[in-house]
């Protein structure tokens, strides 16, 4: 795909399409001398150097990577006309757009019937969520594992609903025991599982979790902000099994209240694009509102009037749109792009454990690893302030090396969960850092014995250090 040429063919749109409405004046402000702005272009393309080389496997750390062609070229084409998606007199052709992107998001779950829209985020996905749990549930809690994203005891205390952190398993998954014995207390009117954590991309046994759920009536809610596309393998049997994940979980999704899921991350879209969706269209009475000045041109609910945000970018919906038509929510489609992160996933971490320099922390469940200097010996125990400093040690020697660098990221983990993921080792400090690589991009999977090559011999030298 030329990226060049179909940049040149998105300005055309707007353009032709305008011309049929006349000419007129352009305000003065528009009428930019090219010397003028090749200036300030050369000044605005230097500031963007100052940055690290997201689109690269050797960039391991976080996750984020460049869209899909396809998403750039969808989202500058409709930027042109920079249509609004809160009322469809602000973006008719983006708002039939989002509507049918989010009926495919359902459909990737297994939703039977649901009502939705695109958010700015997942944490903008996930207080709406949330709200309508309180809306639902008056004076009733929430509950999340204490390994879910922070911003969920965040929002409890935007909303102003109580939290329970309900403790996590030693692979970081919501503990449903303890979550049952919490039910009990009939505090809590909403559970909140995470299908994929940020930290380690652990999956909580949403299964298991429904089916005690329901046994106190209490709803459930998915923030699968960050793993949810991986339902594109989970569901399918054939494709979990030669993946290594569990199938259970994802099915289960089908039957939750609500889901949160971020086209932003293995959508391949920019930011932000997130996305909330319903199990009950009944749920938009908890939105009603009125608007002097919109929703008269569609008898439908606009988006709007089911979403806390006002004002959306349609060109969001747009670049989604467009991607969809050629990489389908299916297994054989988007799901090509996941199962080369996976299985890079699961490759590494098989490395990781035949090598002496590293040392796996927890095995991986979607795309994350997470490893760390191997300082212990037989001259004494492991130690979590070794570990600490080790790991430290890698991520910036990796940034700093000019001729060969390696971007990795950090994940901090309290002193509990590590002793119980490595026995035996000696909490020296309440917590101890740890290596942590989002393989998000598929390519790491050709790229990975260039790149475990190289945080191997930098974690041979923290071992030195």
């Amino acid at each position: 795909m030329d990226l060049g040429y179909w940049l040149q063919a998105a300005a055309e749109v707007a353009e032709r399409w305008g011309e049929r409405f006349g000419p007129f004046a352009e305000h003065p402000s528009h009428q930019v001398d090219d010397a003028d702005f090749a200036a300030a272009f050369e000044r605005f393309a230097k500031r963007l150097e100052h940055n690290y080389p997201f689109f690269h496997p050797r960039y391991a750390g976080q996750m984020v990577k460049p869209p899909h062609p396809a998403a750039i070229v969808g989202y500058l084409t409709a930027m042109r006309f920079n249509p609004n998606n809160h009322a469809y007199e602000g973006g008719p052709a983006t708002s039939d757009m989002e509507r049918e992107c989010v009926a495919q998001l359902a459909g990737m779950f297994g939703l039977p019937r649901h009502v939705g829209h695109l958010t700015s985020s997942g944490t903008i996905a996930n207080l709406e969520a949330l709200y309508v749990a309180r809306q639902s549930h008056p004076g009733r809690g929430v509950a999340y594992s204490a390994q879910a994203h922070y911003t969920h005891s965040r929002m409890c205390h935007v909303l102003g609903v109580t939290g329970h952190a309900v403790p996590a398993d030693r692979e970081g998954r919501m503990d449903v025991d303890a979550l049952q014995e919490l039910l009990r207390t009939g505090r809590v009117g909403t559970v909140v599982v995470t299908a994929g954590t940020t930290g380690t991309g652990a999956v909580d046994p949403v299964h298991e979790v429904l089916a005690v759920a329901r046994e106190y009536g209490v709803r459930v809610h998915v923030d699968a902000a960050y793993g949810g596309f991986f339902a594109l393998l989970g569901r399918d049997g054939a494709q979990a099994a030669a993946l290594g994940l569990d199938s259970a979980p994802w099915r289960a999704i089908a039957g939750c209240d609500s889901v949160t899921v971020d086209p932003h991350k293995h959508g391949l879209q920019p930011y932000g694009c997130g996305a909330v969706l319903f199990a009950d269209p009944a749920i938009g009475r908890h939105f009603a509102h009125d608007s002097p000045y919109t929703y008269f041109t569609d008898a439908e609910l606009h988006l709007g009037e089911i979403s806390l945000e006002c004002s959306r970018a349609g060109a969001s919906a747009a670049a989604l749109w467009l991607t969809l038509q050629l990489l389908p929510l299916t297994a054989a489609g988007l799901g090509t792009v996941l199962a080369g992160s996976r299985r890079a996933a699961l490759a590494w971490a098989g490395m990781i454990d035949d090598s002496p320099q590293l040392t796996l922390h927890q095995r991986p469940q979607l795309d994350i690893v997470t490893y760390f200097p191997a300082v212990g010996g037989p001259c004494g125990p492991l130690s979590m302030a070794a570990v600490d400093a080790a790991s430290e040690h890698v991520l910036r020697s990796g940034m700093a090396a000019e001729d060969d660098p390696v971007y990795l990221s950090l994940l901090r983990v309290d002193a509990g969960d590590f002793t119980r993921r490595h026995a035996g080792a000696l909490a020296d400090a309440d917590g101890a850092r740890v290596l942590r690589s989002v393989l998000i991009k598929p390519e790491a999977e050709d790229y990975l014995p260039l790149l475990h090559a190289r945080v191997a011999d930098l974690a041979a030298d923290a071992g030195r250090a």
